[in-house]
């Protein structure tokens, strides 16, 4: 990992919560609540990180799930990652959570965000990472279930800023989750959602037209339309792309061939992120060294994908122009 001051400063807007569990706090998990996990160690479950597409990776995904069952499990699943954030340079955090991956396994709502949200709210005087937690439901669910998640949330007052939509892509367009969205909508919540990334460039649309996401999620297919390339260029809707988790899922056959640069070069608002760090070999830091790498990006384009990342979050514009001025001050110190 490269020094700090190397690397400009920047938001992670694209984290699966769950999906940064690193295999050695998987195994202590395990052994603190009795769960038997399929391997024989930690660097057997690492060797098992070796995906035929999105599906293999989701099946032991919520698989390795099982070893979270308390508020302390979160809360210890929520510090490790920002401790490693914060050493890549990661000044905010907007983080994804799966409340229905947990219900559905009898751990209780309450203690899910109890756990993360206690670390949260320390987080930036503890580490200097402010933060803000989405929460994300299953698009491979039914959308009924998704608005009664919705609803306990906002019944608990949960210190949730806005909504997403993951998992599976193909045969579960946006549409779908219409009145989710209109109802978060309603309740001021912030809008995100996992868009165009084994799906066509139609749900990237969708989502912006029928759920009035402010924000698309990995979104790489908008390269195949270029009238919705052109548009979300002119409305400057951000994009949180994931170059390696798309290059370690297939979705794009190697780095060298993802759209990036040409996202980029068609003005869209697109900044670079993690995913799930653990499961691809990469934190943030380890995906701007990629990229960077791979495409030549000088210290403009980098300062350039950091700036993006904070005006694509949902940090009011005070933070955001504060944030800004910091990346600034990082390009011009070359």
């Amino acid at each position: 990992m490269a020094e700090p001051s190397n690397r400009p400063p920047r938001a992670e807007l694209h984290v699966h919560l769950e999906g940064t569990l690193e295999p050695d706090l998987a195994f202590e998990l395990a052994a603190r609540n009795g769960v038997r996990l399929p391997y024989a160690d930690p660097d057997a479950l690492r060797a098992a990180y070796d995906f035929a597409d999105l599906q293999s990776f989701l099946d032991l995904y919520t698989a390795n799930m099982a070893v979270l069952r308390t508020a302390a499990d979160f809360a210890d699943l929520t510090r490790v990652y920002l401790e490693r954030a914060a050493r890549a340079g990661v000044r905010h955090a907007e983080i994804t959570f799966d409340p229905q991956a947990h219900l559905v396994r009898g751990v209780p709502l309450d203690d899910v965000v109890a756990g993360i949200a206690g670390v949260l709210a320390r987080s930036e005087a503890d580490l200097g990472v402010s933060t803000l937690l989405i929460a994300a439901f299953h698009r491979d669910k039914a959308a009924a279930d998704a608005l009664d998640v919705l609803e306990q949330l906002l019944a608990m007052g949960a210190p949730v800023a806005g909504i997403g939509l993951d998992n599976a892509e193909i045969g579960h367009p946006p549409g779908l989750f219409a009145e989710v969205y209109a109802r978060a909508e309603a309740a001021g919540l912030r809008r995100t959602a996992h868009a165009g990334e084994e799906g066509p460039a139609a749900n990237i649309r969708d989502a912006l037209d029928l759920l009035h996401a402010e924000r698309i999620d990995h979104g790489i297919a908008v390269v195949q339309d270029p009238e919705l390339l052109a548009r979300v260029a002119a409305e400057q809707v951000p994009f949180t792309v994931c170059p390696v988790s798309n290059v370690r899922l297939r979705a794009v056959p190697s780095l060298a061939e993802h759209p990036l640069p040409a996202m980029m070069a068609a003005g869209v608002l697109v900044s670079v992120n993690s995913d799930d760090p653990p499961y691809f070999g990469a934190y943030v830091d380890d995906v701007d060294d990629a990229v960077t790498a791979a495409f030549g990006h000088t210290r403009d384009q980098r300062a350039a994908l950091a700036a993006a990342s904070f005006r694509g979050s949902f940090l009011p514009p005070e933070r955001v122009a504060a944030y800004l001025a910091d990346v600034e001050s990082w390009r011009r110190a070359a």
